[in-house]
Parts: C-alpha cells; sequence; structure tokens
C-alpha cells in the first residue's frame, strides 16, 4: 500500500483513476485474446476467399472428342463461377459448398446425384457429407435411394440432429421429416452409366466372378488388369471453401462404385476420410478409391501434417496422394486458412478447378489446367 500511495503521490490523485486502469488493463487483456486467436479461426481475411472444385478423379480420355471435353469444361466453369460469386459477395463457405455441389449433383456429367452409377443391382445408392471448419460440425448421408440432392440432406443431420450419419431406410425417413426434395430412383439413370454397368458385369461374367470381395468382383481389377476405364468405375463431386469471414468448409458427394454390392459405401460421407473442415488447418474433399482413402484417413491426414509438422498445404497433400498412397488411387482438392490451393492427384487427370480474390480462375482435366 506504501508504494501505492507513493505513486499516486508523485502523479497526483485523479477520481476515478482506478477505474480507469481497471478498464486499460481489461482493453490490453481483450487484445491479447483476439492476438491469440490467430488466423483461420474466424478473425476477418480482409477480403481473403478461396474456392476449389472437384468432379472425380479418373477422367475422359485425351483423344475425348472436343465436344464432350467442352460439356465437362463449361460445367466446371459454371460451377467454379457459382462459388467464386457467393464468396465475393461476403457469402459462407458452408453455404457455398452446399450450393456448388448441389449444382455437381444436378448435372448427369458427374457420379453424383442425376449421372450416378448404378449398384448390381440396376440401382442407384448416393453418399455425400459437409463439414464446418468453424465448429467442427458435420453431418453425413450413406445409401440414399431418393433423395434428389444427398449434400442438402447431409447438411440437415449437421444442423438438426445430434448425430454425424445416417443411412440407408434411417436416412430415407429423416428426409421425410425434414422435407427435402424427392425424386424416384429412376431419375438418376443416364444411358452412359448404364452402358458402364453393363461392362462391369460383363466383364465380371467374363472372369468367372460373382463376388465383389476377396478373389472375385471388381476390387482386384484396381491392383490388376483395369476395367474399361477408371472413370467408368468411380468418381466423385466436391468442394472446399474460404470465406472472407476466415471460415472453412467442405463437402462431398457420390454414386459411388459402378456394380456395388451389399450396401457398399465408400470415404466420400466418412469424415476425416473423404472430407474435413478445420479453421486451425484446411479444407479437403477427395476423390478416387474410397476404401483406400478410408484406410489412410486421406482428408484428415491432410489436416494432422499440417497441425502437427507444421508443413504448408501444398506439401502435405502432395505427400499424402503421392507417398502414402500408390499410383492411380485418386486425388483431393483443399484450401487452407490462409487461402493456398492444393489439388494434386495420382490418375491420369482429375476434373477440377480453383478460383480465389486475385483473379485466380482455371478449371483443368488433365496435367495441365485451361484458364
Amino acid at each position: 500500500m506504501r508504494v501505492t500511495h507513493a505513486c499516486t503521490a508523485r502523479i497526483g490523485y485523479i477520481p476515478g483513476m482506478q477505474h480507469i486502469m481497471l478498464l486499460a488493463a481489461v482493453l490490453v487483456l481483450g487484445l491479447g485474446l483476439v492476438a491469440c486467436a490467430g488466423p483461420g479461426r474466424g478473425a476477418g481475411h480482409a477480403g481473403r476467399f478461396a474456392i476449389a472444385i472437384h468432379g472425380g478423379a479418373g477422367v475422359i480420355d485425351t483423344d475425348t472428342p472436343p465436344e464432350k471435353r467442352a460439356a465437362y469444361e463449361s460445367s466446371l466453369r459454371a460451377a467454379l463461377t457459382i462459388g467464386r460469386d457467393e464468396l465475393a459477395r461476403g457469402g459462407t463457405s458452408l453455404d457455398v459448398c452446399e450450393k456448388v455441389v448441389r449444382f455437381l449433383e444436378d448435372d448427369p456429367l458427374f457420379n453424383a446425384g442425376r449421372g450416378a452409377v448404378y449398384t448390381e443391382h440396376g440401382t442407384h445408392e448416393l453418399d455425400a457429407s459437409v463439414m464446418d471448419g468453424a465448429t467442427l460440425g458435420c453431418g453425413a448421408v450413406a445409401a440414399v435411394r431418393t433423395v434428389k440432392n444427398p449434400i442438402s440432406l447431409a447438411r440437415l443431420v449437421m444442423t438438426r440432429t445430434r448425430h454425424v450419419m445416417l443411412i440407408g431406410d434411417g436416412a430415407e425417413k429423416f428426409a421425410d421429416e425434414a422435407g427435402v426434395d424427392r425424386v424416384p430412383n429412376t431419375y438418376f439413370d443416364t444411358p452412359h452409366r448404364y452402358e458402364a454397368l453393363q461392362r462391369a458385369l460383363e466383364e465380371r461374367r467374363r472372369e468367372g466372378k460373382t463376388s465383389d470381395s476377396g478373389a472375385g468382383g471388381l476390387t482386384r481389377s484396381w491392383h490388376g488388369a483395369k476395367p474399361h476405364h477408371a472413370s467408368e468405375y468411380r468418381g466423385t463431386v466436391g468442394c472446399v471453401a474460404l470465406d472472407t469471414h476466415g471460415n472453412l468448409a467442405a463437402a462431398t458427394s457420390t454414386g459411388g462404385l459402378t456394380a456395388k454390392r451389399w450396401g457398399r459405401v465408400g470415404d466420400a460421407p466418412i469424415i476425416g476420410a473423404g472430407c474435413y473442415a478445420n479453421n486451425a488447418t484446411c479444407a479437403v474433399s477427395c476423390t478416387g478409391t474410397g476404401e483406400e482413402f478410408i484406410r489412410h484417413g486421406t482428408a484428415r491426414t491432410v489436416s494432422d501434417l499440417m497441425e502437427f509438422r507444421g508443413v504448408s498445404l501444398n506439401s502435405a497433400a502432395d505427400e499424402v496422394i503421392h507417398k502414402r498412397m500408390t499410383r492411380d488411387d485418386g486425388g483431393l482438392i483443399a484450401v487452407s486458412h490462409t487461402g493456398e490451393i492444393a489439388m494434386p492427384f495420382s490418375t491420369n487427370g482429375m476434373f477440377r478447378g480453383a478460383a480465389d480474390n486475385s483473379g485466380r480462375f482455371e478449371v483443368g482435366i488433365w496435367e495441365t489446367t485451361g484458364r
């Protein structure tokens, strides 16, 4: 107390001084907490945004007729434009990811929503997931049959239930209660996917296989004789985004694997395998051979490498796709909390696109990108 009195005696006593000093201390503490929050945790990014999209790994051949290539590139540009413009207007990353994936689900060119591949019984079972990097909230659905846009149902699982994933009949029942758009299963039919199914079944018959596991089925084909074209058997759509509020999100949707059996589910609806977002690191959406992405926990591993090893997004993504996984397993798209974009793949190509606030806008199918 003597020290305090001595100090006040030197500077003179001002009424309310204790309150002013207390207020100053609170302000300093508050500023310190804001500084500790760091980037990527909802702090303002001064207009910075970034987005990446994909329409599946394992793509059309390079000698594909120009008009078919143009159709894919046009769809990718349209989807990317939707996301970029929404982000530029200040839209949230979560809304953008849902909106872009819905667009791709509605496009029959891609293996998601309308255009989904067939099961061995000639039907469709769709999977999707979404994750909010700001809260780590997430939702997923698997093996849905009548939901027009599975990604929207996945988001409702996140926002309206205490659960993360709903499957099959349970997901369909939830769709009844949620009031999402419904369609007959035949809505997802497309001629080119049906032809792919017939080729897959013929291959199975020709090789005397009646099972999709162990020594039989299509699983062996991934590591031995390849199918007629990899894109006939797998594929996914996805979107990752960083918004101007500093928040990340990821969304992934798929029709799965051509001629799949027994309610097979791949990586797309599994948080940490085919989809992941965390404001502290990055947002990731994967595409390829789902079983391999599940085994490697691919999406979460990219984030973990950034968090625990301190490497850049591109370094983490490249290590996972090119070193930890094998050739032709697939690829991923990712955006970091600082706006870095990564799109590595080990297949012959990956339908993809990227844009940000600097003016970058590009789509690609094979090794090179087109602007």
